[in-house]
């Protein structure tokens, strides 16, 4: 069985430039436009923004 295209897989980079990334899924009726969320990443050491990337 396809996977949905409803709900499909994201990368989530980091704004702070160290280069990580989370990967998800999203609802793509839920959520039409790029998500934005505030993560931990590890290399940076602190909470920063992570943006969508396509």
């Amino acid at each position: 069985m396809a996977r949905s295209e409803l709900r499909p897989i994201i990368k989530l980079r980091s704004t702070a430039g160290t280069g990580y990334t989370y990967v998800t899924r999203k609802n793509r009726r839920n959520d039409p436009d790029r998500m934005r969320i505030r993560k931990y990443d590890p290399v940076a050491r602190r909470h920063v923004e992570f943006r969508e990337e396509r």
